[in-house]
């Protein structure tokens, strides 16, 4: 005799019902209320508030004239379409988009979609608006889902993010725009370590220092003065703080211009090797090309060091003296004079006592 369990009987005859459900039926008393079709910008027949973005990664002459060109493109553009009306154009000029980081321009754009005043963005990419696809993805979706929605048109790639299933396409783009970045990047350090590799090397603005037409460092002797003074100051036990004071006081002028000096500016100037004619390069790096965050460099890149570069301030010995000094000084030995102490009294009387913490100096130093 054949047992049925009563749980696969209950479990048919639920299949049945759903099936009986599903069965093909007239549908006559069904009707459909068809969706809003979304148009494309260029199709609307109503008012469109339309703020243009614009952005170029460097601020050479040649990039100058494709911002430029950009902005006059896209007001004409909107001066054709009879509906639209030009809120804004919103322009970086020299900054890169894998990060927010100095976009101002950008940001202002997002706030004032927030806040409702635009209705649609125009941008010639999707790498014009950003090079990193997390930030690409996060500010197309935020203006997407917000009420009312602000579209995007991305003209290069044909992408309008209030359109169906443009996700995918947006994603792949913005993929490749960030690819392009990290590219570049490495091809950039490839170069960078190439030059140094080569003895050349990067001038940047130094005090002591003016360039000559071909780039290289010559002594400006009234700011060498200045050096000299500074380095000097320290060997004779002032602190950094305390020359920047001294410094303010004689109206001495930093290299932009400044006639306050701070601390921070002072120590800089004592680390400098270039002011003992040598140039350590590669003592950054950036870690990570999206944000363009320089860290230290403690080994993660190779280091590049030329002794007699060009024309020193002040002599090798006298700027490693001061190397030392400063190094001792992180463990709150501010003086790096040796001091000989006799014991006057007690069982180690007539016993000199020697500072395991003095510098190493030669004689010639």
């Amino acid at each position: 005799m054949q047992v049925i369990d009563s749980r696969t009987v209950t479990l048919q005859d639920k299949k049945k019902k759903v099936r009986k459900r599903y069965e093909k039926r007239d549908g006559l008393n069904v009707h459909v209320i068809p969706a809003k079709v979304q148009k494309h910008p260029f199709d609307q027949e109503s008012h469109c508030r339309v703020g243009i973005y614009a952005r170029v990664s460097t601020d050479n002459i040649q990039q100058t004239s494709s911002y430029e060109l950009q902005k006059n493109y896209y007001e004409d553009m909107v001066a054709r379409n009879p509906n639209w009306e030009l809120v804004g154009i919103y322009a970086d000029e020299g900054i890169s988009g894998t990060s927010l980081d100095h976009r101002d321009e950008f940001v202002r754009l997002i706030k004032d979609c927030m806040d409702g005043k635009i209705d649609l963005i125009i941008t010639k990419s999707v790498s014009r608006f950003a090079r990193n696809t997390e930030d690409c993805l996060h500010y197309v979706r935020m203006l997407t889902n917000k009420k009312p929605p602000t579209g995007v048109l991305f003209e290069a790639e044909g992408i309008y993010t209030l359109s169906d299933n443009v996700e995918l396409s947006l994603s792949i783009n913005a993929s490749m725009a960030q690819e392009e970045s990290h590219i570049k990047s490495v091809g950039m350090n490839r170069s960078i370590e190439m030059r140094f590799s080569m003895n050349i090397f990067l001038t940047p603005v130094l005090l002591g220092y003016d360039l000559d037409d071909e780039g290289n460092l010559i002594i400006n002797q009234e700011e060498a003065k200045t050096v000299r003074l500074i380095f000097l100051m320290f060997l004779c036990d002032y602190k950094c703080k305390e020359i920047a004071e001294e410094m303010t006081r004689l109206k001495r002028i930093t290299k932009i211009g400044n006639e306050v000096w701070s601390g921070g500016s002072i120590y800089g100037i004592l680390r400098n090797e270039r002011h003992c004619g040598d140039v350590l390069a590669r003592k950054t790096y950036t870690k990570d090309y999206l944000d363009h965050k320089s860290v230290k460099n403690e080994g993660q890149r190779p280091q590049y060091y030329a002794e007699d570069d060009h024309e020193a301030i002040v002599s090798r010995a006298m700027f490693r003296l001061v190397q030392e000094k400063m190094d001792q000084s992180k463990y709150g030995f501010r003086s790096g004079t040796p001091e000989l102490r006799v014991i006057g009294e007690g069982v180690l009387k007539g016993f000199v006592q020697v500072n395991p913490c003095w510098m190493g100096y030669d004689v010639d130093d």
